[in-house]
Parts: structure tokens; C-alpha cells; sequence
């Protein structure tokens, strides 16, 4: 089969297209022939030597990549839940070695969830790492109560827009913050206000917030604790320095950092909320296998609306 296996990380030239053995499943195991591929900035990260890249540069071949939908062609004698022919999604073995860059995953079938049927396998792909950082930021990290008012950072990218999503299904009152030029997406969305990052200064501009989302880490997480109220909740999927952990004590507000888990059940929530029409992913742009690296240029460039799909 075809994969691309990440050979220099510091280099222009990443990745190269390798032939590779199709590989071999347990039983608690499915084998997906993949149709389509979700590139998050974290695939960014690693391929560029940081990130999970330490953990994988001792793979051979190093395969990147996580996010998949795709068709199932072979299942492990444990498996019950999916069927030789479905078609399936997920985040694979996050955080870990998902080899997503290839023609055919090994996925545990504890992953995975059964797409729905009217949506397409670009949009199942890009329901996955993105959409399950929202879900458990929402759902797992803190609980959102109606009217509660849950501020969303870089809210036009891929966990932001389907984190307004969630927070509106969840009966949040949602502010968004993104470029000027994405404000209309971001209103689109069910945010009930929009902040233009460049122009606006949130730490100044709001408060009461009782959530706040942020995706876009640096000096941007501390800038939170002027407008959380005491007894909110910062969650950072960036990290979360000691000193601002400790600010956020001193304020009463819980401060944490959570990575996204892979998790079957979670998934087939997520497809619940698709086939209801709850949520519903924005491609930005869909790209051939072949032109792996373009995608990853554009995933880079911090300038994507919503998600980046690659297509077999």
C-alpha cells in the first residue's frame, strides 16, 4: 500500500511516498481502506520535530497522522460493533501512533463510530481530533449550564467551530473570537457575539464569563483570568504554565490543560450530532493524497476556516 513516511522533519522536503505491507490487525482491531484524511495542526507540530515526535521517531517507517474515515475491509475476532463494508470514522490511537498517512489503518474498533450515511467521508474526517476537543473540553472538563457565558477563542478553526456549535447546543451563551474577516462564519455558527482578536482586546472588553476555550495558547491563556468569573473554568488544550495555574487559584477559577483521548463512545456521539444536523463541519479545502504536503502549508499558515481534508 501507499503511506508517506516523515524522513526528515527539519527539512523542505518532509515527507516521501513509500510502499508499504497493508498492516496487520489484532482482534479487538479493524483494518479501514481509508477515503479520506484530517490534518490538525498537531500533525503540523510533529512532523516539524516537536509535538509526538519524539514518541515517534523511533518508528520505521514514521507515519503520521490520526484522523481517518473510511471503508472497514477486515475485523479482529473481538470486534461486534462493525460489519466487513461499513463505513466508519475516528481519531486512531491519540495520543500515540495513529499511521494515519497511508491507504489502509489498523484502528482498535473502541476508536471508531459508523458514519452517517448523509454525510460525506470528507466531512466524517474532519469530525474527529477537532470535534472531539470540543466535545470532552465541553462535556468531560467542565459542564456547561444554560446561559452560562463560554467564551471560545480562534473560533473560525477546526476545534473552535465545532466548539460554538456544541456550546449553542448546549444552551450556552457563545462569544467568538477570530479575524474580522470571519466574523460572519463565526455569527453563522450560533455564536451570539463575535470579537475581532486584532482590533479588540478581550481581557478588556468582557467579563463573567463563566468558560473560557483556548485554543490559541501563549500569553493568551493568562489574558483569560481577567474576564473569568470566580468559580469559572479556563480549559487550554495548549498547555497551562505553573504561574498561571497558580493566578487562577488565587481567583477561585479552576485552570486546566487537557489533550484530547481517543474514544469510541465519544465518536458515536459525534455522529449522533452530525446526522441530527447539531453540528456540521466546515471543509476549507479538500486535497488529493498526493499533495499531503500543500495541505500540511495550509493547516500551517494559521488561516483556515475550519478544517483541511486530504482524499484517497
Amino acid at each position: 500500500m501507499k503511506a508517506f513516511a516523515l524522513t526528515n522533519p527539519e527539512g523542505p522536503k518532509q515527507f516521501e511516498p513509500v510502499d508499504i505491507d497493508k498492516p496487520q490487525i489484532s482482534d479487538d482491531e479493524v483494518l479501514i481502506q481509508v477515503k479520506a484524511i484530517s490534518i490538525n495542526p498537531v500533525d503540523i507540530k510533529t512532523s516539524a520535530g516537536g509535538a509526538f515526535y519524539p514518541k515517534l521517531k523511533d518508528d520505521s517507517p514514521i507515519i503520521v497522522g490520526w484522523d481517518v474515515a473510511g471503508i472497514v475491509t477486515e475485523k479482529g475476532d473481538n470486534v461486534t460493533d462493525f460489519e466487513v463494508g461499513d463505513e466508519v470514522f475516528g481519531m486512531v490511537n491519540f495520543p500515540g501512533s495513529g499511521k494515519a498517512y497511508a491507504e489502509y489503518v489498523a484502528a482498535p474498533a473502541s476508536h471508531l463510530a459508523i458514519k452517517p450515511a448523509q454525510i460525506s467521508l470528507e466531512e466524517a474526517a474532519a469530525t474527529t481530533l477537532a470535534a472531539l476537543t470540543a466535545w470532552q473540553d465541553l462535556t468531560q472538563q467542565t459542564t456547561i449550564e444554560p446561559n452560562q457565558k463560554v467564551l471560545i477563542h480562534a473560533a473560525s478553526g477546526g476545534v473552535g467551530h465545532f466548539a460554538v456549535q456544541m456550546a449553542k447546543y448546549l444552551g450556552a451563551y457563545v462569544i467568538g473570537t477570530s479575524s474580522a474577516s470571519n466574523r460572519e462564519f463565526v455569527l453563522s455558527l450560533g455564536a451570539d457575539e463575535h470579537l475581532d482578536y486584532k482590533s479588540q482586546n478581550f481581557e478588556e472588553t468582557l467579563n463573567d464569563i463563566d468558560v473560557a476555550i483556548d485554543i490559541v495558547g501563549g500569553d493568551n491563556i493568562a489574558k483569560n483570568l481577567k474576564v473569568l468569573k470566580t468559580g469559572g473554568t479556563l480549559i487550554s488544550n495548549l498547555g497551562l504554565k505553573e504561574e498561571v495555574a497558580k493566578e487562577a487559584n488565587a481567583k477561585g477559577i479552576d485552570a486546566k490543560a487537557y489533550l484530547v483521548q481517543s474514544n469510541g463512545e465519544d465518536m458515536k456521539v459525534l455522529a449522533q450530532l452530525l446526522e441530527s444536523g447539531t453540528i456540521k463541519p466546515h471543509v476549507f479545502k479538500t486535497y488529493p493524497f498526493d499533495q499531503l504536503a500543500e495541505a500540511h502549508k495550509q493547516v500551517a499558515s494559521g488561516h483556515t476556516k475550519g478544517k483541511v481534508v486530504l482524499s484517497l
